[in-house]
């Protein structure tokens, strides 16, 4: 019996680890971005019916799991209020080192409001260099103002 989404989640790194399985392999399988499959497959998005009976073939995951995908997770839930993860880590301390300086561009540019994280998208690639590759990371949400009333 499954319990939660995080089961879910487990089952499906334990098959993903046992077929040798790459995230832009199965983001493939399925026709969507590497990066919203491989959010989606840990639990931060809702699959449809088509794509959750996808990712169940491709993890070979029972109906019980396959109907978890379909449930809406609760997003952004890190283990702690501060990752400890050293990579995810390193992406809070951007935010923490340069949140203020990107807010104050945002509103500059735009005015007040914010970035949204629904009608967004994410683009992850490596960029070669001499001193050492790169990593890039593009975020891109649409922005919403703040409505008066």
């Amino acid at each position: 019996m499954i319990s939660s989404r995080e089961d879910v989640t487990r089952m499906i790194l334990a098959s993903k680890v046992r077929k040798g399985l790459q995230w832009h392999e199965v983001a493939e399988m399925i026709g969507q971005s590497k990066e919203w499959t491989t959010a989606a497959c840990l639990g931060q998005m809702t699959f449809t019916r088509a794509q959750a009976e996808k990712i169940g073939a491709i993890f070979n995951l029972n109906d019980e799991a396959v109907a978890w995908l379909q449930i809406v997770p609760s997003k952004g839930s890190l283990s702690t209020a501060v990752p400890t993860d050293p990579l995810v880590y390193r992406l809070y301390e951007v935010v923490s080192v340069y949140g203020s300086t990107i807010k104050e561009l945002i509103h500059e540019e735009f005015g007040d409001g914010i970035m949204s994280a629904i009608d967004f998208t994410m683009d992850i690639q490596r960029e070669e260099d001499p001193k050492g590759d790169r990593v890039k990371l593009v975020l891109s949400g649409k922005f919403l103002p703040y409505k008066t009333y």
